[in-house]
């Protein structure tokens, strides 16, 4: 019953934010907790002695740094709100759901969570950097900068060392929240809600002056979306870690990303992201079926 009811979540959650627009938009404020206590309960789960960090990684945090510089150098003469819209798209880090996926596609899930890891770090650490020098804000660089890597870092770096401490000082906090870790779904499913929300909002109130553009980043979203995938399963093909590198540079956690651009890009640019949440698990839900089909 459960298993059916969490097939149909994200449409579910998506519908909800679209229909509940005017309502969930003010929950906003709850996101960063949400995405603090999901990411709280996915590292809790940490195996250091089966985490390994290899060359495979390298590759895909070099190309989620240096293509999403490239595609906002390429995209901002025609237009910013587009270039930040499809940069977010390939900044973003990999899904805390993506070993989950991982693992129904047989893939090396503790190569995936150990990309994951990377992948998040860096974002709390190169994140700042672009959003101060591409961001709408009017605070001087260094300020800026400063101001942003203090939320950032701490959301996404605290819940990592909070899960080391409580693995290493408080293991009958960290077994209750292993035992209660599937409550990352339903959080991630009220996330979602309350960010299509506020996407939908933020669009109906510009009207149709931006409709062309916002058409622009869904459909660009949509080709990074299939690069992406198809790029780390190129580059996980040479380590003999096809999926795990399919899912570590194509699954992005959208909440986050469209939270991020919602707070320090232009707020429109959030379609790109909100978007992506489709393609990816249009993605997702093929190569399932695929790999079921050929069981």
């Amino acid at each position: 019953m459960f298993k059916k009811i969490k097939a149909y979540m994200m449409p579910i959650a998506m519908t909800l934010g679209i229909i509940l627009h005017n309502q969930v938009s003010v929950l906003a404020f709850i996101i960063p907790y949400l995405i603090f206590v999901m990411l709280l309960l996915t590292y809790i789960h940490l195996s250091w002695s089966e985490i390994k960090f290899t060359r495979m990684h390298l590759w895909l945090i070099l190309i989620q740094i240096f293509a999403s510089i490239a595609v906002f150098v390429i995209l901002n003469p025609i237009n910013t709100i587009l270039a930040q819209g499809v940069m977010i798209c390939v900044l973003a880090p990999t899904a805390t759901s993506a070993p989950v996926i991982t693992g129904m596609l047989k893939g090396n899930v503790a190569s995936l969570t150990a990309f994951s890891l990377i992948s998040n770090l860096t974002v709390a650490i190169m994140a700042p950097l672009f959003f101060s020098v591409i961001g709408v804000n009017d605070m001087p660089f260094f300020e800026s900068l400063l101001e942003i890597s203090k939320r950032v870092f701490f959301l996404l770096v605290t819940p990592f060392l909070l899960a080391i401490m409580l693995n290493k000082m408080a293991p009958r906090t960290s077994n209750f929240l292993k035992s209660n870790s599937g409550l990352s779904f339903y959080l991630w499913s009220i996330a979602l809600t309350v960010v299509t929300g506020r996407t939908v909002q933020f669009v109906i109130d510009q009207g149709k002056s931006n409709i062309l553009v916002e058409i622009a980043i869904a459909l660009l979203a949509f080709v990074v979306c299939g690069l992406q995938f198809w790029i780390g399963r190129r580059i996980g093909s040479k380590y003999n870690d096809t999926v795990a590198g399919g899912q570590g540079l194509g699954q992005k956690n959208t909440v986050l990303s469209i939270w991020m651009t919602q707070m320090y890009l232009n707020p429109l640019a959030s379609v790109g992201p909100g978007s992506y949440v489709l393609w990816q698990n249009l993605v997702n839900s093929y190569q399932v079926w695929r790999k079921r089909k050929a069981m």
